[in-house]
């Protein structure tokens, strides 16, 4: 049981010390090659920021739950943590642990804590700022009075409602071919009969899952949660000091932790520091990063109205991928 968890452990370390790069990997050698510009220090996005924030004076948001409010970015950071470590092999001797079950339930609460990210804060940079505004002489009957950050979570309840689609069912493509819920087996499965990558299912499942990959990590063009009418930042607006340092952490962490999951299932390959097999973790986690800065750079942002129907478009290909793997 100790060698268990002291694997576990160093694999997880190691890999979330590659994770701090892949923001600045991103952003320095993907959008500013494309846009013709130097570009931040490599260290900058994923360590650097990190690290200033926590010196940053911590302010005081006015929330429904200031507590709760406060811990959702750490608990997103353990989520993503717990995600990696059901994928490491020594894990799998904890069947309800390491299943697709587990890692579907920790991403659906890493969706939903934008959902109360948005909903909790009552706040505009630590000001209670309600619209439409009460003032003497000028009070608007029978409006239901909201606060900007509300429009957040309502688009992240449209995210987890309906626009993680694709990942959860390319995900579930693996299972199909293999018969199992189980990562062990689907990685024994491959070592059998090869990668699932490199069947139909696989493409168009691999295809659905960068699209929901992309989804996830809230990218352009489908950076739903993120807009003008809230400055931007959207759920993390009201985040500081520490808080907001774990956003940036967890961001890194999380890019990193789907291509491991993509590794694991379609390529047969789970994360172990003791197997060199960390490397096709390490070079499937830059591809995606990679493919994700090119598309992003010359993507526009999506609407609703074009966000919908390209997630439902990339859903019925989902749904052909797991009938594929059913055949």
């Amino acid at each position: 049981m100790l060698n268990i968890l002291i694997t576990v452990a160093l694999t997880v370390l190691v890999c979330f010390i590659i994770s701090t790069l892949l923001p600045g990997i991103e952003r320095k050698y993907i959008h500013a090659r494309i846009q013709q510009r130097i570009g931040p220090m490599v260290l900058s996005p994923g360590v650097m920021a990190p690290i200033k924030f926590c010196f940053k004076e911590n302010i005081k948001p006015r929330a429904s739950v200031p507590g709760l409010y406060k811990s959702l970015p750490i608990i997103c950071f353990i989520v993503v943590l717990c995600i990696l470590a059901a994928l490491v092999p020594s894990s799998y001797i904890f069947p309800a642990f390491a299943s697709i079950i587990t890692i579907v339930g920790l991403l659906k609460i890493e969706e939903v804590c934008y959902v109360f990210m948005g909903a909790l804060s009552k706040s505009i940079m630590s000001l209670a700022m309600p619209f439409p505004d009460v003032i003497k002489g000028g009070a608007h009957l029978d409006v239901e009075r909201s606060y900007m950050e509300d429009l957040s979570a309502k688009r992240a309840l449209r995210l987890i409602s309906y626009g993680s689609f694709p990942m959860y069912l390319a995900i579930f493509a693996p299972v199909a071919a293999s018969g199992s819920i189980f990562l062990g087996d689907i990685v024994a499965y491959q070592h059998i009969h090869g990668p699932f990558l490199f069947t139909l299912s696989g493409i168009i499942a691999a295809v659905v899952f960068f699209v929901g990959y992309m989804i996830l990590l809230n990218d352009y063009p489908f950076a739903i949660l993120k807009t003008k009418a809230d400055v931007i930042e959207g759920p993390y607006m009201e985040y500081a000091s520490k808080y907001r340092a774990f956003v940036f952490i967890t961001r890194g962490f999380l890019m990193f932790t789907l291509g491991v999951l993509f590794s694991v299932l379609f390529i047969g390959v789970p994360p172990n520091i003791f197997s060199v097999g960390i490397i096709v973790n390490i070079v499937v986690a830059l591809i995606f990063v990679i493919l994700m800065g090119i598309f992003s750079a010359f993507s526009p942002i999506f609407t609703n109205r074009q966000f919908f129907p390209a997630v439902i478009g990339v859903s019925v290909l989902g749904v052909l991928a797991i009938a594929l793997g059913l055949l």
